[in-house]
């Protein structure tokens, strides 16, 4: 159970930011590692409580091990600890840097949490450092073959999962580089692509095949014993006035970053405004800044959310309290002030402008109009389902959320069609994906041995 009084003598204490100035000259990773010694120290600090709420419904949805492999770390028992947690958590290198660590919040120590995330990381990257991490590949194949359409975060998941139940797998991916939003969705300081790529060549040594530039067709369900849609819910949702949706502006931001070209939607020397204060949102706040924009503004429809927990919000609960991520800290560093502005919306286009104007609760408030300079409006507004090309291609119905859940809840379509992730439930958290992906995998893999009633 780690030190018995671990939790009273070592403080908290995450893996810091780099420095501001540092960090915005590029897109490196954001975070500077601890040493071993420090996240053992940090591992002391689990007591193994008797509901160990960081594995239950409300903390990890992998429902990871969490107080064991924790334990071992204190102890210094790294590679048995690393083989705990890969039990249920199938890639802790994008986990341990994107989660938004579920379980920390579900922690009996509340504020004062166990830095899961950060340990899964560092067991993850010392199993990488020491040989430890190996291609993996099944003694014994079934013969059976499934597609799996989408290579994102769900996709993977459930790609790794059914190829180690002996199943021959290909994954499908319409763009020219496999990891879904992993790869394209996330800017490369927060989940770098070298990190992504190592994963791929990973499940390509396990026997994984990978087709890009491929759009999926209705006949690979002919072709394959099954298939699995993983698109993700990658329909923006769309505001009254044009702007550039977010995920096309990271997309090209992170194309630039690889190929070491300009960006084809920049915002160098530009003032933009970001509209929408989710974890999208504060990506393009950073990725313009590092762009080296002439100012930037976030305007977030919702109002500003409490410092501390109301009485309606408990423990072990998510908080929906305010946070300051890194993209709004690194605003604040760059120009003195929060770039948030809140219940605020735009209301028209002007030239090299927009207007806004304040809102109550969804309705606009008549005089509250104000113009801000703007030349680049990036749209963070969040996904309304999945692509209705993708469920027309397949003759798939979508529910009211614009996704592919059937009515039972479970992820088989028809016939030999399942769907995943995202495009099953909507938008979510990247860990929630891999879950579902990994939950899709063993229902495909009951379907093939004939058991699945």
């Amino acid at each position: 159970m780690g030190k018995p009084t671990g939790f009273m003598e070592v403080a908290r204490m995450e893996n810091p930011y780099r420095d501001e100035e540092a960090r915005l000259r590029d897109f490196d990773d954001l975070h500077i590692p601890q040493p071993t010694d420090a996240r053992r120290a940090q591992a002391s600090r689990c007591m193994n409580c008797g509901v160990p709420f960081c594995q239950s419904d409300f903390g990890c949805p992998l429902h990871n091990l969490i107080p064991e492999w924790n334990d071992l770390l204190y102890r210094g028992k790294e590679r048995e600890a690393l083989e705990r947690l890969l039990q249920t958590a199938p890639f802790p290198e994008f986990t341990g840097r994107v989660c938004p660590a579920l379980c920390e919040k579900a922690c009996n120590l509340e504020s004062d949490a166990l830095t899961n995330r950060d340990n899964e990381l560092y067991l993850i990257e010392t199993g990488f450092e020491k040989g430890w991490i190996q291609p993996r590949i099944p003694h014994k194949r079934t013969g059976k073959r499934v597609a799996v359409v989408g290579s994102g975060p769900s996709g993977l998941a459930a790609a790794d999962l059914l190829n180690r139940l002996g199943h021959e797998v290909t994954v499908i991916e319409r763009a020219d580089r496999p990891g879904g939003l992993l790869m394209y969705g996330i800017p490369n300081m927060k989940l770098p692509k070298a990190v992504v790529e190592r994963r791929i060549q990973l499940m390509k040594a396990e026997g994984v095949r990978f087709l890009l530039n491929t759009e999926a067709k209705p006949e690979i369900m002919g072709e394959y014993d099954a298939v699995a849609l993983c698109g993700g819910a990658k329909k923006p949702r769309a505001l009254n006035v044009k702007g550039i949706f977010a995920v096309d502006y990271l997309t090209a931001a992170t194309r630039a970053v690889l190929t070491g070209s300009e960006p084809t939607i920049n915002a160098k020397g530009k003032n933009v405004v970001v509209v929408g204060g989710g974890d999208t949102g504060n990506d393009c706040v950073g990725t313009a800044i590092r762009q080296g924009c002439a100012s930037i503004i976030q305007l977030e429809m919702m109002p500003s959310p409490p410092v501390e927990r109301l009485f309606n919000n408990p423990w072990p609960e998510w908080p929906r309290t305010l946070r300051t991520d890194y993209g709004q800290l690194e605003a604040i560093h760059r120009q003195g002030s929060d770039p948030r502005i809140y219940e605020t919306t735009v209301r028209r286009l002007l030239p090299g402008a927009i207007e806004t104007v304040k809102l109550k609760g969804f309705d606009p408030i008549p005089g509250t109009e104000q113009a801000l300079p703007c030349d680049l409006l990036l749209i963070a507004a969040g996904f309304v389902g999945c692509e209705e090309t993708t469920a027309a291609t397949f003759s798939v119905g979508l529910n009211k959320r614009g996704c592919m859940m059937p009515d039972d809840g479970s992820h088989h379509l028809r016939d030999n069609l399942f769907s995943a992730g995202d495009m099953r439930t909507g938008q979510s958290l990247v860990v929630r994906s891999l879950a579902d992906g990994r939950a899709a995998a063993l229902e495909i893999d009951r379907y093939l041995k004939g058991d699945a009633q």
